[in-house]
């Protein structure tokens, strides 16, 4: 079995009370220093990185790489056939922006997969992240800082370790966008979002390495841009690209359908990445589309495989018939009578708002959830089992190793290929930094040296 047990057994037997507390310090001290924090937390509070064996990082990409035609083709039906595209539930605002071409042909060409992964299950996707997908500079930072660490010096004498980095494929996705929308000039970008978000530290990551590249940055509030002459301007000066932070939703409760930005990105004066488009495959009810059987035949054959290796049972959650493993069941009926198998979702919410899970809440409190995602759009999705790894901590002196649940969330580049993996630790089933808990990891290939 293609497992990494005996990497991560050697690498706690090189934490010794010194190399641990060396390595912890160093760890708490460049965090501090590069502002690795979400909010007012640390990202990472383990000693060890995520350890992926070669053939499994390859296994990951193949997985993604396998469903993203389904993906596509929904997508594609989407945009053509009004009909088909109300399962995705769109506000009737993002019915308006999506039909604005962005100048590009990838709905979302940065993205993140939401999965878990283990050799023995496979890989299963939970959630597509299609508009945001953030920490892809936290993730870089983090691999430099253990890559230093005293404990990793011992490490890379007997294994090779292969960094994940994904800054460069942002900023190459950023400037292919421009391109291909018909941009000139050497741009000027703009990361936008709130200035008050716990995730500024990472546009700050991200303003100093594009700069560090030759491409002049702002970090840009959406409430200080402005429009005029056929410009989008910040901080006095024209953008040329969005690097969007800033949910849209956010910015149209806020701002306005009116707002600076929305009126350049419809009059073509600045490119956008994500483009509005992206709302319909991050819309969580993807998955129920491609899920549900009434749509099979939107799919090959090859297609579907993927489908059912990959996405876990996923329905919109409405007042119907529906098939659970081949068996026709009245849906709301069955979710009530099995709550111990199914997790609800809202819609379009983020960083685990309104995740409602089966198995640790009571009957109540299910059957109200039930309700309450009858008035709001909201999935249903099958459990899946979450892999547990044991990690070191320092704490009060000494080691401590944990077994702790994680997730593979694999970034995904133009809706086609793999290039880095964010891995999130828990103690909990949520695994979700922002809502509250766990701990961010780097990950990293490792393969065993050559005698």
């Amino acid at each position: 079995m293609l497992d990494t047990r005996d990497a991560i057994e050697f690498y706690h037997s090189l934490l010794d009370p010194r190399t641990a507390g060396e390595s912890h310090d160093q760890l708490v001290a460049q965090q501090q220093r590069r502002g690795l924090y979400f909010g007012d937390r640390p990202l990472c509070t383990v000693l060890r990185p995520r350890f992926l064996h070669p053939k499994q990082y390859r296994s990951i990409q193949d997985s993604i790489r396998a469903i993203m035609p389904a993906f596509a083709k929904a997508h594609q039906a989407a945009l053509a056939d009004a009909d088909f595209r109300y399962q995705f539930r769109l506000n009737e605002w993002e019915e308006e922006l999506i039909h604005m071409d962005p100048g590009f042909p990838a709905p979302s060409p940065t993205a993140r997969m939401d999965t878990f992964f283990d050799e023995k299950e496979g890989l299963w996707i939970t959630e597509y992240n299609a508009e945001t997908p953030a920490a892809i500079a936290y993730n870089d930072a983090l691999t430099e800082v253990f890559l230093a660490l005293p404990v990793i010096r011992q490490f890379e004498k007997r294994y090779d370790l292969r960094p994940l980095p994904a800054r460069h494929s942002m900023l190459h996705t950023l400037i292919d966008c421009y391109r291909a929308w018909g941009g000139q000039e050497k741009p000027r970008i703009a990361i936008l979002d709130w200035r008050e978000v716990p995730t500024y530290s990472e546009f700050v990551l991200f303003h100093d390495y594009f700069e560090s590249h030759g491409y002049e940055c702002v970090i840009a509030d959406p409430r200080d841009v402005t429009y005029d002459n056929g410009r989008l301007y910040a901080e006095g000066r024209p953008v040329h690209i969005i690097y969007k932070r800033v949910l849209i939703s956010e910015l149209e409760a806020r701002g306005g359908r009116n707002h600076p930005v929305f009126r350049a990105v419809r009059d073509r004066a600045v490119c956008m990445v994500n483009p509005f488009q992206c709302k319909i495959l991050h819309k969580k009810a993807s998955l129920a589309v491609l899920s549900d059987e009434a749509n099979a035949g939107l799919f090959n054959a090859r297609e579907r495989k993927a489908i059912a290796a990959h996405i876990p049972w996923t329905r919109l959650v409405t007042d119907r018939k529906t098939e659970v493993d081949g068996r026709p069941v009245d849906l709301m009926n069955h979710l009530a009578k099995h709550k111990n198998d199914y997790v609800l979702k809202p819609n379009d919410e983020y960083g685990g708002k309104g995740i409602v899970l089966g198995w640790e809440v009571d009957q109540a409190e299910w059957e109200r959830g039930l309700r309450g995602a009858l008035s709001e759009p909201s999935i249903v999705q099958k459990r899946v089992n979450l892999p547990k790894f044991p990690y070191a901590s320092w704490v009060d002196g000494d080691v401590h190793i944990y077994d702790r649940m994680l997730d593979t969330n694999p970034y995904l580049w133009y809706g086609q290929y793999v290039a880095g993996c964010l891995t999130r630790l828990s103690t909990a089933s949520l695994l979700n930094v922002t809502a509250g808990g766990g701990s961010t990891v780097p990950t990293f290939v490792v393969e065993k040296r050559n005698p």
